[in-house]
């Protein structure tokens, strides 16, 4: 049984494929695949354009098996894969290589050579080649589909609560932390500068109430603990109040001082508080940083319930 599509996001619409197929491979006692693509096939199509990311291939794989995927497949997104002909994709793809007896996509599904394909096509390949199609709607509550792109104005417009209820799970960024400036610790709010990937999703400038989790293998970070989920106030943007220049995303993580530089971690982003703002001295952003600090403590106890 095999699902298809990019799955950035891995959201609510994905979900449902993904459930579609891994009950189609229980029935048949057969194991559920599913394939993705890697890079993003709009960077291979149009160079230049590869969209803010969602999630990065590990965090897709991880979602993937906890939602029941026996084999998580990433085929490689070539020119030469993006010039194969509808039918050339379906024979040599999911006959010869992944011998797919059933194949469960959106029902706005497109491949081969200029998107030429479409769910019709890929039933008459599935009645000359001998597999099933399910094409599944990815309508959500209020006609709103389930999408990436949906997703991804979301995050940009710092309307990370609806990213959220598309996503089924707070948008998340990981990185790896790095040393600033230190300017955080001067104010007594002591920061983690995270560096996230080439193209991922970051929500607009502001501050927002955030679980902070030490991802990285093996992490000995002192008091912190590898894969506990810690309260932080997370600023993102360019801190205006000194006129900075690069935009970062800092993490003021609550209750704890451990040395975290080096450290793979991920942000899951559940409330934006406010916008980021220029202040007109240091103790006028330092009365702020402290109200951030306190409503991130009422909204996160409200999420973690």
């Amino acid at each position: 049984m095999v699902t298809i599509g990019v799955f950035d996001g891995v959201h609510r619409g994905h979900a449902q494929l993904i459930k579609a197929a891994t009950t189609a491979a229980a029935e048949r006692g057969l194991p559920s695949v599913l394939m993705t693509f890697d890079p993003h096939p709009a960077e291979v199509v149009r160079p230049g354009t590869h969209p803010p990311q969602l999630t990065t291939l590990t965090r897709r794989a991880e979602l993937a098996e906890q939602m029941g995927i026996d084999v998580f497949c990433v085929m490689p997104f070539t020119p030469a894969l993006a010039s194969r002909s509808p039918k050339d994709f379906a024979h040599s793809i999911l006959v010869e290589t992944l011998h797919a007896a059933d194949v469960v996509v959106g029902d706005n599904f497109t491949f081969g050579h200029k998107a030429a394909g479409n769910v019709e096509k890929l039933r008459e390949f599935g009645t000359r080649f001998g597999f099933e199609v399910q094409a599944i709607s990815l309508f959500g509550e209020h006609a709103v589909t389930f999408s990436s792109t949906y997703i991804r104005s979301c995050v940009a417009a710092g309307d990370v609560t609806s990213a959220a209820e598309a996503l089924g799970r707070p948008h998340r960024v990981e990185g790896v932390v790095v040393r600033g400036d230190g300017r955080g610790r001067e104010l007594g709010f002591p920061t983690a500068n995270v560096a996230p990937p080439m193209y991922a999703a970051i929500p607009a400038d502001g501050v927002y109430a955030c679980w902070f989790t030490v991802i990285g293998p093996g992490a000995k970070v002192g008091k912190v603990k590898h894969g506990k989920r810690y309260q932080a106030a997370v600023s993102v943007g360019t801190n205006p109040t000194f006129s900075g220049r690069a935009r970062t995303v800092e993490a003021f993580v609550l209750d704890t001082e451990a040395d975290l530089y080096g450290q793979h971690v991920a942000v899951d982003f559940v409330e934006r508080i406010r916008p980021m703002e220029h202040f007109d001295s240091v103790d006028d952003l330092i009365k702020a940083i402290a109200d951030d600090v306190d409503r991130t403590r009422v909204i996160l106890a409200r999420d973690a319930e």
